[in-house]
């Protein structure tokens, strides 16, 4: 069994896929296998893929019909295909640094922690851009921070701790164990990330910007072309109260802090402010009435 899987999700990434698959390669720490999954790519993307594993035996392919909107279907089939003692994920555009594997299970040696979450950069058109100030308010020693279970779920609210990302997180591949990632919506470690938590004992966050996180047009997260602004925001909305339904859920079944989580939430939702700033009057008024009728909904839970 070797130490470490990297899953990487992949759909028609060709222009970034070479360099975030040469990052995983170079790392310093060696005993680790990469899954990837090609998601029906339409463009050059299986073929890139197949050159790394002719290259390097420690890299395996699978090829699978396209799985709808997200990549909740492709880290579901990685999971499937995985063998190591831990998993983290790296996305198919997005690059991480070589000590990057290395850092994430010093943390966990020395921490004995279910979850290590480290910080990003960002990559904007070719230039890499550190976050400064982020660990400002966060009580750390030595550059880790204690992540509570309930700091864990509440994230998934705002996310103020940048832990509802799957990755750039180390977890032991048994915290897994039976774990099924809804698919077909995006923003999907929003509404699968907090599964983690409930089952963990120990989280932490690793202040280290090791992972390069690609802004970009194309991305999963710009698919919204062509709509009206009033469009965009109400699809956000309703992908966001989606996942967050399904956290009340979970939180429900597993009796966890429900009271204090559901009033996060209907707060959550009385601070939500369209990210378009030029919503019209009576679309402001029409998004609004959208947000009241969902707090109807949850009130009654």
């Amino acid at each position: 069994m070797v130490k470490v899987s990297v899953g990487v999700t992949v759909y028609n990434v060709e222009e970034y896929l070479r360099e975030c698959l040469d990052s995983i390669m170079n790392q310093t720490f060696k005993d680790f296998e990469v899954i990837m999954v090609d998601d029906g790519s339409t463009d050059n993307s299986f073929n890139i893929c197949q050159e790394y594993v002719a290259r390097d035996n420690r890299f395996k392919l699978i090829h699978q019909e396209n799985k709808g909107r997200g990549q909740a279907g492709a880290k579901n089939t990685c999971l499937r295909y995985m063998t190591g003692e831990f998993v983290t994920w790296v996305d198919s555009d997005d690059i991480v640094d070589n000590n990057y594997l290395e850092r994430l299970l010093e943390v966990q040696a020395k921490t004995g922690a279910d979850t290590v979450k480290c910080f990003r950069k960002y990559i904007r058109d070719g230039n890499v851009y550190f976050v400064q100030g982020y660990e400002e308010g966060i009580n750390n020693v030595d550059g880790v921070a204690e992540l509570t279970k309930k700091d864990g779920l509440l994230n998934s609210l705002d996310n103020y701790l940048a832990s509802v990302e799957f990755w750039g997180t180390l977890a032991p591949r048994e915290l897994y164990k039976g774990l099924v990632l809804s698919q077909g919506v995006v923003l999907e470690d929003q509404g699968n990330k907090f599964k983690l938590y409930l089952r963990s004992k120990k989280n932490v966050l690793l202040l280290d910007q090791l992972y390069s996180y690609r802004i970009r047009k194309g991305s999963l997260m710009d698919d919204k072309r062509g709509k009206t602004p009033l469009s965009k925001e109400l699809d956000h909305l309703q992908d966001c109260t989606y996942n967050w339904d399904k956290l009340m859920y979970y939180v429900d079944v597993t009796d966890y802090d429900v009271k204090e989580i559901h009033e996060a939430y209907m707060k959550k939702l009385d601070r939500i402010i369209p990210s378009e700033i030029n919503l019209s009057e009576e679309d402001m008024g029409i998004y609004r009435k959208a947000i009241n009728r969902h707090k109807l909904k949850i009130s009654k839970l």
